[in-house]
């Protein structure tokens, strides 16, 4: 696998028939020489795979899956929904952190890095793990999507009892590679101010999250 990418090393045990595959060396050039282009991309490298080293494959209970990360400077930390501390937070996070309050009383607080629920075991997943600033989507059909969809699918056949948590209609879109005889899979509408409104909120996947858990003798998330 190509100095470019470096995996957490279950991952990387755990994944390791996609290294070699023609989607995957291809994915890695196009990153390649768009940064000898001289294009920024985000996130760093070193936090292209942070959802991964946060969260082995031992420890995934939940997942949640994005589209993109943020394309704006200082904003993609590798955790989808997620920023760096000192970031301000975006519009989307904001309503996740509305819905928290309403569901499980949590006070908003002005800190967006999600990270403690990524240690947890909320595998906090983008469908494509990079973008180049300020162009939206500009990473999209270049190999991500198989790499993930294969995370995805495999969690699904290889785990039991987790959670996935599916906000909007993209999200959605990939419900069929999970088995839902296996893990409990809760849908809402994206948390983003033009949806949020449309079922995010009131949407109580929180609580609903944590009900599965202990109903399975597992602990529960401090969220």
């Amino acid at each position: 696998m190509s100095s470019i990418i470096t995996i957490e090393e279950s991952w990387h045990k755990f994944l390791s028939s996609e290294w070699e595959k023609a989607y995957f060396v291809n994915l890695v050039s196009f990153i390649k020489s768009e940064r000898k282009a001289g294009r920024i991309i985000f996130p760093s490298g070193s936090k292209i795979f942070a959802a991964f080293e946060y969260t082995p494959v031992h420890k995934v209970r939940v997942v949640i899956i994005g589209q993109d990360p943020y394309h704006g400077h200082g904003q993609a930390n590798g955790l989808c929904f997620s920023v760096d501390s000192k970031v301000k937070i975006p519009p989307s996070l904001r309503n996740i952190f509305k819905e928290r309050q309403d569901d499980m009383k949590i006070p908003i607080k002005e800190n967006g890095d999600l990270s403690h629920w990524a240690t947890q075991g909320v595998l906090l997943l983008n469908s494509v793990l990079t973008v180049e600033k300020s162009r939206p989507g500009s990473h999209q059909n270049k190999g991500w999507e198989q790499f993930t969809d294969g995370v995805i699918k495999k969690l699904s056949d290889e785990k039991e009892n987790l959670i996935f948590l599916l906000w909007g209609r993209f999200a959605q879109s990939k419900a069929h590679l999970v088995d839902s005889y296996k893990h409990l899979i809760l849908k809402a509408a994206h948390p983003s101010p033009f949806s949020a409104h449309m079922g995010f909120f009131g949407c109580k996947h929180f609580s609903k999250t944590n009900k599965f858990l202990k109903n399975k003798g597992l602990p529960i998330l401090d969220w």
